[in-house]
């Protein structure tokens, strides 16, 4: 494959169609630098060395180990193929060209269609090497197309700049609207909330006992069903795992992208970098992208500061209708280089090796595995008593519930942080919801309808313990009403799920959302019974038989056995030292939960698509 030179300005350039057969020179781009004196001979030695191991492009190993400057090598390349390289910030490109290719698949493929000249398109891209691959799509869109060099981020900006909004506002709804809670705002929540509240209201009056008995009865069948699934899953996690074979040898690794939302974050971004940067994935290969919002000045000029490498890159999101964290990684997904695609917070610390495992499980894993979800701990668990509770709670959920889960096959809801995925699959199932406020969550649970799974992945992401009472509560309060949305969002149509889903995942479902909201919304109702050991009256439980009333005793005892064993287990598990009393103490931490629960429903109601945001930074060590 090969390009004449042609002029810069459109109207006079002479080129031909390209060839269809790819030009040899391209295998001399190392020596040509190296001749040109533009490369030192041990760092091209280096370079070549790494490429031999399948660590990606020449250019990129080039650029990632700063050994030659982005200017160099992009006219190195031009004059490799025999063309040139281009400014499209400073001479911009024909916006009805970029429409007609479509501005996601410009960004995916890092190429740009610039002018016609006469009968043939230029089309400039920062992979010449790959852009053979394009030609047939190129041509079948424009005729007869001419290569041109242009750096990758000034073929970035220059779409930011002119179709940035558009990618915006497709990124609001790249999810199916059967698929999406974005319908859920206004009326559509608050009418049957507001019959079910006169329904109440009017049985309350009516017959204010048999409420009472109705409500109780939910919550003690949730209780059932939600202490149940505890125990199963604690089980599920605890036998005996299968063997997992030996890390194998992968000939070419995939090159890995991994997104971080940042809100706000300036103080936090320096150690950031610093975290990400002891990932020992080779460089070349690794993709971070850094998703800031376009109004966040104040953490935009404090990357920019922070002299981001080579490998780390700012990704600007335009303002929308909704400013959330799915809506930024949808955005940002279009930006991204690798085949897997992950997801970090800002405050979040990995282990090294951590991409590397993450590369290793789906070479080992089918495509129908289209999702790996970290383990979630904190790095201050012992900065006060909520750091403490927070810290076995997670213990519990990452490591008996969620690997519990997976080993019952039952719908694994994501966490937020340390998830990757098969860009494929990802893709298919529409990315995340942007109006979803627990986007995780929902995003797990398209997958498995959409037919694949989830697996946990034992390798650990340390975290900030969120540990002041009310930024807790704000926070449980997001994800409790997000959970409230992904329930209402896949119960529109229950036949369907049970069909996607079948009896047992669709049970699973159900005690994992609804069981869940119930327990917080109806706490006070159960934890109300425990005033009677203190003879206060309490009319559901004076017209409850005796024996009926040591059963519902029995069962609050066996849910707090389950929980403090839990408990225990998961801090055994998890390494940390803390005492065990602490477990104890977590029947007092659950009340914050049900406080959380409603404003949640408030929310949901008056506020359904906004996003309270976590405050980062607080209590990180410094690093």
């Amino acid at each position: 494959m090969s390009a004449l030179p042609f002029l810069l300005s459109p109207d006079v350039a002479q080129a031909r169609p390209l060839p269809a057969q790819p030009n040899p020179r391209a295998a001399t781009l190392g020596m040509a630098l190296l001749r040109e004196g533009l490369v030192s001979g041990d760092g091209m030695v280096q370079a070549l060395a790494q490429q031999a191991l399948g660590r990606g492009r020449l250019t990129d190993i080039l650029l990632s180990r700063g050994l030659i400057a982005p200017d160099q090598l992009y006219a190195g390349l031009a004059r490799q193929w025999g063309t040139n390289v281009i400014d499209p910030q400073t001479s911009p490109p024909d916006v009805r060209l970029i429409d007609r290719l479509g501005a996601d698949y410009c960004l995916r493929h890092s190429v740009l269609p610039w002018h016609s000249a006469g009968s043939v398109t230029i089309v400039a891209t920062a992979q010449p090497e790959d852009f053979l691959r394009h030609h047939d799509h190129l041509t079948a869109l424009f005729g007869p197309v001419a290569m041109a060099i242009a750096p990758a981020a000034a073929i970035d900006a220059t779409l930011l700049a002119m179709r940035g909004n558009r990618l915006a506002r497709s990124a609001e709804t790249r999810v199916r609207a059967a698929d999406s809670c974005r319908h859920l705002g206004g009326d559509t929540v608050l009418r049957p909330l507001v019959v079910v509240a006169l329904l109440a209201l009017a049985v309350m009056l009516i017959w204010p006992l048999a409420l009472g008995w109705l409500l109780l009865g939910w919550a003690v069948a949730t209780l059932i069903l939600t202490t149940l699934l505890k125990i199963a899953a604690a089980l599920a996690a605890r036998a005996r795992p299968r063997q997992i074979a030996p890390p194998p040898l992968i000939a070419r690794l995939p090159t890995v992208s991994v997104m971080v939302a940042l809100f706000h974050e300036s103080d936090i971004a320096p150690r950031l970098i610093r975290r990400l940067s002891r990932l020992d994935y080779p460089r070349e290969l690794l993709d971070i992208v850094l998703v800031v919002e376009e109004e966040d000045a104040t953490t935009r000029t404090a990357l920019t500061a922070a002299n981001l490498p080579s490998w780390m890159r700012q990704v600007v999101v335009p303002g929308g209708r909704v400013k959330t964290k799915p809506r930024a990684l949808n955005f940002a997904l279009d930006h991204c280089r690798g085949s897997i695609i992950g997801v970090y917070d800002a405050e979040d610390a990995p282990e090294p090796d951590q991409i590397t495992r993450i590369v290793q499980r789906f070479y080992q894993r089918g495509p129908e595995v289209a999702c790996l979800q970290g383990v979630l701990d904190f790095y201050n668990p012992t900065t006060n008593w909520l750091s403490r509770c927070f810290t076995i709670e997670y213990a519990s959920w990452f490591r008996l519930i969620l690997p519990g889960l997976q080993r019952l096959g039952l719908p694994v809801p994501l966490g937020g942080t340390t998830v990757f995925f098969r860009r494929d699959a990802l893709e298919k199932v529409g990315g995340w919801d942007a109006h979803n406020v627990t986007e995780d969550a929902d995003l797990g649970m398209r997958l498995y309808r959409y037919g694949y799974r989830t697996e946990v992945i034992d390798t650990v992401t340390g975290e900030e313990a969120n540990c002041r009472t009310l930024p807790w509560v704000r926070q449980r309060s997001r994800w409790l009403k997000g959970y409230m949305m992904t329930w209402a969002t896949h119960m529109r149509d229950p036949r369907q799920l049970l069909r996607q889903l079948g009896w047992w995942r669709f049970a699973g479902f159900q005690v994992l959302f609804l069981g869940t909201l119930s327990q917080f919304l109806l706490a006070p109702l159960l934890w109300s019974f425990w005033l009677t050991w203190l003879d206060v009256p309490h009319p559901l439980a004076d017209a409850l038989p005796p024996m009926a009333f040591l059963a519902l005793i029995a069962l609050f005892a066996l849910s707090e056995i389950t929980n403090i064993a839990l408990g225990i287990t998961a801090l055994h598990l998890s390494g940390h030292r803390l005492s065990r009393w602490w477990v104890v103490s977590m029947h007092v931490y659950f009340p914050l939960g049900a406080l959380a629960s409603y404003k949640a429903a408030w929310e949901l109601v008056c506020r359904p698509f906004f996003w309270d945001k976590t405050a980062h930074g607080q209590f990180d060590p410094l690093d």
